[in-house]
């Protein structure tokens, strides 16, 4: 078959879905990704990247027109057997550019963006295209329970179509269990430096523990995005260093060595689909902070693989800290090894490949 794949950025599918693709391609099919970005790392391993012309930022129904019809034309005259996608408006349009081409499309809602969760005007708009985009599929994938029954309640999908997954799942090879390091206690955030991960709740909680424990450091890796509407200033990013209650570590191509080099990896995100981060933390033998909200906390087992805190409170943050803190070592390495135990029974990416395989048999059915 001729598989296409459609995301927002190349990077992503390098960075995230290879076990699909390696699967796709160890089939017997051809399969090209449609995605803006230089698609670096994909023909290395016989996957074609057709470029993409899109803005990823905001949901403006006037540039989905072009996008849709952007799709449209390459579906039309590419004619894939079935289109997998990920993000927001490469589900939305890329479902209504399917539709119109006569393509089995198959989307995975990994986030619900702000747009939805905005109120107001721009959630109506954006409810509006999912049901729309959403209608006539065969199989809508989920990344937490909550996210799939908020879709069905609204009416946006039905149950029929809404199929949970944990995630983008876990290579749990390349992720595997590290030893603990020997030394003062390390907190590592991973995540866009956007107001919505957290970071200022991080940055507080920081400078709060470091009062009591300045022995502790909390490091933060991962880009700034100037363009996004809640992306953290530089000026105030350079502050907390100079301060030194943050060691910025800017961007990294392989997060595997900085997770090893952590105690603990903390995501205080407003809400997620599957955190990536606190999946890859826990397959290493990591214990977790996040979040108590939808995402984060189908991911922790609260007081088994980490520590869940109130969203938007730097200082519930702070006292979850010092909780990790004063836990004995073998403490902190048994609840490490519970989440890599959690990873190993749930988030295997065996099981969501098998998914893929059976949502796409069901589309072409």
């Amino acid at each position: 078959m001729r598989i296409f794949l459609t995301v927002n950025l190349a990077w992503n599918i390098v960075n995230f879905r290879m076990g699909i693709v390696r699967a796709l391609l160890d089939a017997g099919h051809d399969v090209s990704v449609l995605a803006p970005g230089d698609g670096a790392g994909l023909a290395a391993v016989g996957v074609r990247h057709i470029p993409l012309e899109m803005d990823a930022k905001g949901l403006n129904p006037l540039s989905g027109v072009a996008l849709t019809a952007q799709m449209t034309r390459y579906f039309r005259a590419e004619r894939p057997d079935v289109v997998l996608s990920w993000t927001i408006k490469n589900n939305i349009f890329g479902a209504m550019a399917a539709r119109r081409a006569g393509v089995p499309f198959i989307p995975n809602v990994s986030g619900l963006g702000t747009a939805f969760l905005s109120g107001g005007a721009l959630q109506f708009v954006a409810q509006t295209l999912y049901r729309r985009a959403f209608r006539p599929l065969e199989t809508v994938f989920f990344q937490n329970a909550e996210d799939r029954d908020l879709f069905t309640e609204r009416r946006l999908v039905q149950a029929k179509q809404a199929q949970l997954l944990p995630g983008s799942g876990i290579d749990l090879t390349r992720f595997s269990s590290a030893p603990m390091p020997d030394t003062a206690p390390s907190f590592l955030m991973v995540a866009r430096l956007l107001r919505d991960k957290g970071v200022v709740e991080f940055a507080e909680a920081a400078k709060n523990i470091r009062v009591r424990h300045p022995e502790a450091t909390f490091k933060l890796l991962g880009a700034l995005d100037a363009d996004n509407r809640s992306a953290i200033p530089e000026a105030l990013l350079r502050e907390w260093e100079a301060e030194g209650i943050i060691d910025y570590l800017g961007t990294a191509s392989d997060v595997r060595p900085h997770i090893a080099q952590a105690h603990c990896v903390v995501l205080p995100s407003y809400r997620e689909g599957a955190p990536r981060t606190l999946i890859e933390a826990a397959a290493m033998g990591r214990p977790v902070i996040a979040t108590d909200v939808p995402g984060c906390r189908a991911v922790v087992e609260r007081g088994q693989t980490g520590l869940l805190c109130e969203v938007r409170s730097g200082e519930s943050l702070a006292d979850a800290c010092a909780q990790f803190i004063d836990m004995p070592p073998e403490a902190r390495a048994a609840m490490g090894r519970a989440g890599r135990a959690r990873m190993e029974s749930h988030y295997d990416e065996k099981i969501v490949v098998q998914a893929y395989l059976d949502a796409i048999d069901r589309a072409l059915s």
